[in-house]
């Protein structure tokens, strides 16, 4: 992403002679200490910027200063188009102007080999309008109100501040600071049911580094019919997995037994036998029990 924007940076002054900081921070979509950073950056690396002050100043490149394409080779700038391609999908960058003009000045043609949506089947785009909201949100450190939906059910509107678009497991995250209970937390997406901007801006908040809490989890051991081996292995990993004589998978794993492993052992109807804990056993045939009493005729 940096790498995208100080070329942007570079190309804007070629193209344009001069530029001023708040007109690189609109566009670039940070900050005005973001753009002073990425100067510093480009003038660390050999490239000629110096500013002038007054009314008619800004950001300007020494005269008759040209980009030397020669120093980069053909798998190089092959590279670079790919990589630009590929974070504009899995990203949304949408910089489709940028890659166009380095197609040209590389004389490289650049294939559209990937291509991501956010949005799950059906939903009409509100997941891709969530993620670019959220995105526009961590960029420009502005707070947003959600609606947030439990694993357990709860729905609750809660202030955030959110600090990194966090992909895991086959699902997006953010990751929040929480004021009012002034702690950090992941919010996954597809549970915020509301989202809106307001006009709180916080300072810079870093997330706690990764821990490993899958020690606080209870071991669990569950036996998967044959016939559902395709979800198995969507959802556990490989190691996690052993095939049984009769092609059934034993699947032993580190999971919170909450409410949602309970939803998601009962999709799986009577292909799926809980070995251990016995309590989580228990909890499955009561909540089976429920749902036959409920649904009688």
């Amino acid at each position: 992403m940096k790498e995208s924007r100080l070329f942007q940076i570079v190309y804007c002054l070629l193209n344009q002679g001069h530029v001023t900081a708040n007109q690189l921070a609109t566009d670039l979509e940070v900050s005005i200490r973001t753009i002073y950073r990425d100067l510093d950056s480009l003038s660390a690396a050999g490239i000629p910027i110096y500013t002038e002050s007054g009314r008619n100043g800004g950001i300007y490149l020494m005269k008759d200063y040209t980009l030397d394409k020669t120093l980069l080779s053909d798998t190089e700038k092959a590279e670079i188009l790919t990589s630009l391609q590929g974070m504009n999908a899995a990203l949304g960058f949408h910089n489709e102007t940028v890659l166009n003009k380095l197609s040209a000045l590389f004389h490289v043609d650049s294939t559209n080999w990937l291509e991501v949506d956010f949005s799950r089947w059906g939903n009409q785009g509100s997941d891709n309008r969530l993620f670019k909201m959220l995105k526009t949100a961590v960029l420009h450190h502005q707070a947003v109100l959600i609606t947030y939906v439990s694993s357990y059910g709860e729905q609750r509107e809660r202030s955030i501040y959110p600090l990194c678009l966090y992909y895991k497991a086959k699902a997006w995250y953010v990751k929040a600071y929480c004021p009012k209970e002034a702690h950090y937390r992941l919010f996954k997406l597809t549970r915020i049911i509301a989202c809106k901007p307001t006009t709180e801006h916080f300072s810079n908040y870093s997330f706690p580094e990764h821990e490993d809490h899958t020690a606080e989890f209870p071991e669990i051991t569950l036996r998967f019919s044959h016939k559902v081996a395709f979800r198995v292995y969507d959802e556990f990993s490989h190691e996690e997995i052993q095939r049984q004589t009769n092609g059934d998978l034993l699947v032993s794993a580190q999971i919170p037994a909450d409410a949602w492993l309970i939803g998601f052992l009962l999709s799986f109807a009577d292909q799926v036998e809980v070995i251990s804990p016995s309590y989580l056993k228990q909890h499955l045939v009561e909540q089976a029990k429920l749902i036959v009493e409920k649904n009688k005729t």
